[in-house]
């Protein structure tokens, strides 16, 4: 997900993308460790998704 895209969001709709994908990537720490992730790729796609929402709702708050 790409920081504009993030930026036309809501607030109410990146909260629960946000949501999602802390889930998202709970769930990908249990499949690695389990071995059934191929592309651990993912893990970091998954965590910088969560960065850049969190900065942006962050942004929209000091506003």
């Amino acid at each position: 997900m790409k920081a504009k895209e993030v930026r036309e969001k809501k607030s109410e709709e990146l909260k629960t993308i946000l949501q999602e994908k802390r889930i998202e990537l709970c769930q990908l720490r249990f499949d690695i460790k389990a071995n059934q992730v191929q592309n651990h790729q993912q893990l970091k796609t998954v965590k910088r998704d969560i960065a850049r929402i969190e900065t942006i709702l962050k942004e929209s708050k000091e506003q």
